[in-house]
């Protein structure tokens, strides 16, 4: 289908682009593009104006932050994945990035539209959510941080307002005593994950001292699997539980059911691999 007509302006700073966004109360912000253009071509968002802030460059940069790692919105999913920052300090970052749609998705897309987007079939929002990161949004208030536990309120509902735009992600640096693994399934390469896990595991004396395991397409939002998590400390079968309060959709990739079985299947392998 052909978009609904909109209107088109080109923000040259954050600034200027929050007031844009301001100026009309349906605009939205556009960046690489590959979740908003299928939505406007299937007419599912009517925009009378989009705001591309793709070419903001004060916004693409990975930064060391100390104990964390700074990430601009505006860095593409193939910047990520080879940042030599984050492939050293959290490579489970990079890997994540490293598995998302084919090079042409990777080459345009970026972190802080797949976060904004709010998508719950989304790699990323996952990963997040399991390394307990940070999300800056700015708006006409001025700049505010959101906790990834927080930031994901519903299907393509995150805790940005309207008129805000993410400027920076932080994720904490994993020291040798972490564990991680990240894992999903898919139909082909370039589909979205049926399920995906992201796993953190923090370990001691040969066991689990703390375990984070976020779960892909398995609710309205990304979830953390509770249940599981306790089971990786207990010794017990994380996989027996990992869809417990999980409530994943039925689609042609898949009934609920299915997607609860998978969900064992894949937090079970995602543990043992993260746990090596």
């Amino acid at each position: 289908m052909i978009p609904a007509p909109f209107d088109y302006e080109v923000a040259a700073s954050v600034d200027e682009a929050v007031s844009l966004l301001g100026s009309r109360g349906d605009a939205k912000p556009l960046a690489g593009g590959h979740s908003l253009l299928p939505l406007l071509r299937l007419r599912v968002t009517r925009p009378s104006l989009l705001v591309d802030i793709g070419r903001i460059e004060e916004l693409s940069y990975v930064r060391d932050a100390g104990e964390s790692i700074a990430i601009g919105a505006l860095t593409r999913h193939h910047d990520v994945a080879t940042a030599p920052l984050i492939q050293e300090h959290n490579p489970l970052v990079s890997e994540a990035a490293r598995l998302i749609g084919d090079p042409q998705v990777r080459h345009r897309g970026t972190i802080g539209g797949s976060l904004a987007h709010g998508d719950p079939a989304s790699d990323l929002p996952a990963v997040l959510l399991a390394l307990d990161g940070e999300v800056d949004v700015v708006g006409s208030d001025g700049k505010r941080t959101i906790p990834a536990a927080d930031f994901f309120r519903g299907v393509f509902e995150t805790a940005a307002g309207p008129t805000e735009i993410v400027t920076e992600v932080r994720v904490p640096k994993l020291t040798g005593a972490h564990g991680w693994s990240f894992l999903k399934f898919r139909r082909r390469a370039q589909d979205w994950a049926t399920v995906g896990v992201a796993v953190v595991v923090k370990r001691r004396n040969g066991g689990a001292e703390s375990a984070a395991i976020s779960l892909v397409n398995m609710g309205a939002t990304p979830l953390r699997a509770r249940a599981a998590e306790e089971a990786v400390v207990t010794g017990d079968d994380p996989g027996a539980v990992a869809g417990d309060g999980t409530d994943p959709p039925s689609d042609t990739n898949g009934s609920a059911d299915y997607r609860r079985h998978l969900a064992g299947v894949l937090v079970r392998r995602a543990v043992e691999e993260a746990m090596r």
